[in-house]
């Protein structure tokens, strides 16, 4: 089996660092905040040996990829334009996309607005988008009184400090408070931030590292972070204008084949009116291929906390897609 190669590829204006192995249909797989290309490492091997050809980008703002500078270029259309010119850069005509956490709606959007390239979806953690009625910071402003993460990650410079006085350890200790093995439940534990406090003072210090994340993992993980975090808080600062954008896809469904797995202590499938949505969604989603499929005792880390049950679901998922 060959191993897993490294390049850059220009895309859109941009270069994008990726990660590849393999011959066979493409699969390109997307990481979320705060991640890199790293957190689909434990699936490159099993997809491969399943005949497809996998490629995980580090996404526009993250790892070895170009950061532009200006905050309006990390809207949902310009990552949305990534994944379709890396297809293009890779090749391909058409791919499956998977994603995870803010990859989850990248590849969701990518099948709602390009369904004509994408073989088939999964989304981890992140349900696919169905447009509400009002922007969602200002929703997550009027509800939480400032309070919600998006709203704290919105503010231009304040949690880009706060995680890059230490990358390391705000890693460390946020991989762990969204985990499965941290004390409590999705539901008991929604994302709120002390403005006063910051985020970080509020997440206790993991004793020892869980076997599904590393030392060297984190050292991988805080390396891609060595030149700060702004890149990546960006997409949070285009959260109402990704709403502006979509306006013309409202009420519009991903209709090509999908598959949504989420863990069960994972605390954005408790976000408030995501459970009733997770409820819906088989009536929702005219190619879901299965019951949205949730993983006992895990967390937020899905790919990395539960490897084999999400190895499992995604090969039999693709292979089922025509």
């Amino acid at each position: 089996m060959t191993m897993v190669e490294h390049r850059m590829v220009e895309v859109n204006g941009v270069r994008l660092h990726i990660a590849e192995q393999g011959e066979g249909p493409l699969v390109v797989l997307l990481h979320g905040f705060p991640e890199s290309w790293h957190s689909w490492h434990r699936q490159f091997g099993p997809l491969t040996e399943a005949g497809f050809r996998v490629v995980a980008p580090d996404q526009r703002g993250y790892g070895r990829s170009d950061r532009p500078a200006d905050v309006e270029s990390y809207t949902i259309l310009h990552l949305v334009g990534d994944v379709v010119g890396l297809i293009r850069a890779l090749g391909e005509e058409r791919a499956y996309v998977v994603g995870h956490d803010w990859g989850a709606p990248v590849a969701w959007h990518t099948a709602l607005l390009r369904p004509d390239l994408v073989l088939g979806v999964a989304g981890l953690s992140v349900p696919p988008p169905f447009r509400g009625t009002q922007p969602p910071l200002a929703a997550m402003e009027e509800r939480f009184g400032g309070r919600f993460y998006w709203n704290y990650f919105a503010r231009p410079g304040v949690a880009d400090a706060e995680f890059g006085r230490d990358p390391r350890t705000a890693l460390r200790k946020f991989f762990h408070w969204a985990s499965g093995d941290a004390p409590g439940s999705g539901e008991d534990r929604q994302p709120l931030v002390d403005p006063g406090r910051g985020w970080l003072a509020a997440m206790p210090e993991p004793e020892v590292q869980p076997e599904w994340f590393t030392e060297e993992d984190l050292d991988v993980l805080a390396d891609s972070f060595s030149e700060g975090f702004t890149g990546a808080l960006n997409w949070y600062r285009n959260l109402d204008r990704n709403w502006e954008l979509t306006a013309p896809w409202h009420g519009a469904v991903v209709t090509p084949p999908s598959l949504y797995v989420y863990g069960d202590r994972d605390l954005v499938p408790a976000f408030p009116g995501m459970p009733e949505l997770i409820a819906k969604l088989p009536r929702l989603m005219p190619g879901l291929r299965r019951e949205p499929v949730k993983l006992a005792g895990c967390g937020h880390w899905t790919q990395q906390e539960r490897p084999q049950e999400v190895n499992e679901a995604l090969v039999a998922f693709l292979r089922s897609c025509p």
